[in-house]
Formats: C-alpha cells, sequence, structure tokens
C-alpha cells in the first residue's frame, strides 16, 4: 500500500474511542437529559412560564425546538459524574473539579446534533457557572 493509499485511509477511520460504553451512555444521557415541549412543573405552571426569578432554566429554545429540563435525570452531580466517565474513557484523563470546561473538547466526543444541549445542560443543572464566557465547574456539583 503506497503512502497516499494509507494517508486517504487514515481520513475515513473512525476514532475508536467514540464507541466505548462511557461515550455512548453520555450521548444517550444527553438525548433523554430534554423532554418535548415546554416545562409542566408546580412553578412554571403557576408562573405561566415565566422563568424570571428562577436560578437555573427550565424550558430551552434549541433550534427552534422547545424542550424542558428532566429535573430527575439532570441533577449537577448526575451531569457531572456521566460527564467525568465519558472524559476519562475518551480522553484517559481525570477532569478536574473546579476547572474550566472545555466544551470543545467535549464536542469532539458528542454527536453533532447533541452539541446545542451541552451548555445549556451544563448551565441549567448548576453544574457550571459561567465566567467572563468561561464554564467554571462548580464545586457543589461534585
Amino acid at each position: 500500500m503506497s503512502t497516499q493509499e494509507k494517508m486517504t485511509g487514515d481520513l475515513f477511520e473512525v476514532d475508536k474511542r467514540l464507541s466505548l460504553k462511557p461515550v455512548t451512555e453520555f450521548n444517550s444521557y444527553l438525548r433523554t437529559a430534554f423532554g418535548d415541549g415546554a416545562c409542566t412543573c408546580v412553578r412554571c405552571v403557576n408562573s405561566h412560564g415565566d422563568e424570571s426569578g428562577y436560578d437555573f432554566q427550565h424550558t430551552f429554545q434549541l433550534e427552534g425546538q422547545v424542550l424542558n429540563r428532566r429535573f430527575a435525570l439532570t441533577a449537577g452531580s448526575d451531569v457531572l459524574l456521566a460527564l467525568k466517565k465519558a472524559w476519562l474513557s475518551y480522553t484517559k484523563a481525570e477532569l478536574g473539579n473546579g476547572a474550566m470546561l472545555d466544551v470543545t473538547a467535549i464536542k469532539g466526543f458528542v454527536e453533532p446534533e447533541l452539541h446545542k444541549r451541552l451548555v445549556p445542560l451544563f448551565l441549567a443543572s448548576g453544574l457550571v457557572k459561567d465566567i467572563d464566557g468561561n464554564l467554571q465547574i462548580q464545586p457543589q456539583a461534585a
């Protein structure tokens, strides 16, 4: 096989780390973290969907689709646990508490159609805090 053939073959080789169980589980988790439609919790129903006094968002508009965060699945500690497993599996490095979150690196192991869910989930779960455009993992999420 010529050098050119080897290089062309490498272009189409799929990163085997994407099929690791923690990575595939994290992608599945992102799919199930949101439900269809606006939030129907008691607070949202009573406020007619006005979330202005909320610490964390309940209803999201993502690419024209209205979704709600599934609270039972998306506590900050749950999101962090799923993310840490996938991060370790994919990068072979620990994800540090209190660290700045590298969303670009996370997108490397998240299916493209799920990218839009990452930051809203991280913020709404309390996992991270936006500090001057950077997402810092919050100690209380751990």
